[in-house]
């Protein structure tokens, strides 16, 4: 990270720090993680992420789209078939995203106990 404040994460007005926002975004590293599988259509990933909305799902795709995340490819054929794939640099965020997914998966039942002790203190106080 640059020592630099200007040109830094730490900087809310630097561009870095919108990216960054981008891809911790937890809808953003879902759809990175389930699209590092292969391509998906739009309703079997809407199916594969529980509680989100179309209108995420839909403001999410555009969004990682419009940043070079993901592309869009078109098939024409009857019906039409829409796919989403990673582009290379969304494909260069696999490795730091899908391993985030599965901490959060191995670690859920330690962080689950942290908060019910928290709570507990929080109670007795």
């Amino acid at each position: 990270m640059s020592s630099n404040g200007d040109q830094s994460v730490f900087n809310c007005e630097c561009q870095s720090h919108r990216v960054l926002e981008l891809i911790t975004r937890k809808w953003t590293a879902l759809v990175i993680a389930i699209l590092a599988e292969g391509p998906y259509r739009y309703n079997a990933l809407q199916s594969r992420i529980h509680g989100i909305s179309p209108k995420v799902l839909t403001q999410t795709l555009r969004a990682l789209e419009r940043d070079g995340l993901i592309e869009r490819a078109h098939h024409h054929e009857a019906p039409p078939r829409v796919e989403y794939s990673l582009t290379a640099l969304g494909r260069s965020l696999t490795n730091i995203l899908v391993p985030v997914c599965r901490w959060a998966e191995q670690h859920l039942h330690e962080v689950e106990a942290h908060r019910r002790q928290s709570t507990a203190r929080t109670i007795k106080t």
